[in-house]
């Protein structure tokens, strides 16, 4: 396990900033500014991934928060909007609608093909036969 390298004071302070949205309607420049370091040093903490992986964290961090609105906003959208994408989505997320496909992993499978295609065949042939 690879080990985890610590982030200073400066750049939780940056992250904190840069995790919201529109970086709280600052430049990079004023967020150097307000944490205290050059412009350049937070373009060069974008590079480094356990940076850029706080960031992440935190924006889940935030939008935590604003799931019971957002929860709660859904039908009224899925209502107004007649959006199914939305209302499918919506149901999945509350354990509702699951997607399971079963596979049956004998060879049982194989003959039930065969014998549906033999099935067909013959079908076809009465048909041709009537015809």
């Amino acid at each position: 396990m690879a080990k985890r390298k610590k982030l200073n004071e400066k750049q939780l302070a940056a992250i904190a900033i840069l995790s919201l949205p529109d970086r709280g309607g600052l430049t990079y420049k004023q967020v150097a500014e307000r944490v205290g370091v050059a412009e350049s040093t937070i373009h060069e903490w974008r590079k480094l991934d356990h940076f850029n992986d706080e960031i992440k964290k935190q924006v889940l961090r935030n939008a935590v928060a604003d799931l019971p609105n957002i929860y709660a906003s859904i039908p009224r959208h899925i209502i107004e909007e007649g959006n199914a994408a939305m209302f499918r989505t919506y149901v999945q997320t509350l354990g509702m609608l699951t997607e399971k496909v079963e596979i049956n992993d004998s060879s049982e499978g194989a003959s039930d093909v065969d014998s549906i295609k033999a099935e067909l065949e013959r079908l076809r042939q009465r048909k041709n036969a009537d015809n």
